[in-house]
């Protein structure tokens, strides 16, 4: 796992919690608070992927989004017919989620120590969340394991450690070592990641790079100089996309897992 750190002002008297908390309200309050926007989740990387295992779940069945952020994956998984459960450290944001969108559950609290019961769920799944503990991933991989049911389903993403960060880690360290930074998160090469999730007990299902296009943006942008908001760059980004293999440019790497049933256990 490689570390990556962010110069942030007058954060030196929170802890990693706080921190987190702080930072994550900060980025939803510019993204305008939630919004209730669920018609683009179909189409996103993670749902193709995660679509295909909650459909052997029966209708009704009690997910988790470890992380939920602005809430659009719990509102659009309801509409599929589970009942999801919101949870995010950000006060703020759960408070402005609960008041627009009562129907719905969402909690304030930590995925490293969720609040919820034992077996309580039927799948969990946290999109970008579990790398941003510099302790590293186990205290979230042991919560997950404690709420899911025997035989329940992780689905989890990190940022991969792909071709670009591994050639720019060497400079990231030098310029680490020139200026007070905070750390941000960690990236994953897709062994690691399965090996943190193996080391929590999980039976690791299959592993998938994913947001391609946005990384082949972020090697447009970081190494050419291109700006994000032409329309050349984004035009560029989408005609390369399908010829770059995923592994060397995607920007996140996403995981599904499996907790061990009481047989698979026993034996």
């Amino acid at each position: 796992m490689r570390k990556d750190y962010i110069a942030v002002a007058d954060s030196a008297g929170l802890d990693e919690t706080d921190f987190v908390e702080a930072y994550w309200t900060q980025v939803w309050d510019k993204e305008g608070g939630p919004k209730g926007a669920i018609d683009r989740i179909p189409s996103r990387d993670e749902f193709k992927i995660m679509s295909r295992q909650l459909a052997t779940l029966p209708k009704g069945a009690r997910i988790l989004d470890g992380g939920c952020g602005l809430g659009d994956w719990v509102l659009a998984l309801n509409r599929e017919g589970f009942r999801c459960v919101g949870l995010d450290l950000s006060r703020k944001t759960i408070e402005q989620l609960q008041a627009r969108f009562p129907e719905a559950e969402f909690a304030v609290g930590d995925i490293r120590a969720t609040g919820f019961s034992d077996g309580e769920f039927d799948a969990y799944f946290s999109w970008g969340v579990f790398e941003h503990f510099e302790v590293g991933p186990q205290d979230c991989i042991r919560e997950a394991m404690r709420v899911l049911k025997p035989g329940g389903l992780l689905f989890v993403s990190v940022p991969l450690d792909n071709l670009r960060h591994a050639v720019r880690g060497t400079f990231a360290r030098f310029r680490q070592a020139q200026a007070s930074l905070r750390f941000y998160q960690y990236r994953f090469t897709r062994a690691e990641l399965a090996q943190e999730l193996a080391i929590g007990g999980f039976e690791v299902v299959s592993v998938y790079p994913i947001h391609k296009r946005q990384g082949v943006m972020r090697f447009l942008h970081h190494e050419l100089g291109l700006p994000y908001g032409w329309f050349f760059t984004k035009a560029l980004s989408v005609a390369l996309a399908p010829f770059v293999p995923g592994w060397l440019v995607a920007h996140m790497t996403l995981a599904v897992a499996r907790k061990p049933d009481i047989e698979s256990r026993a034996l």
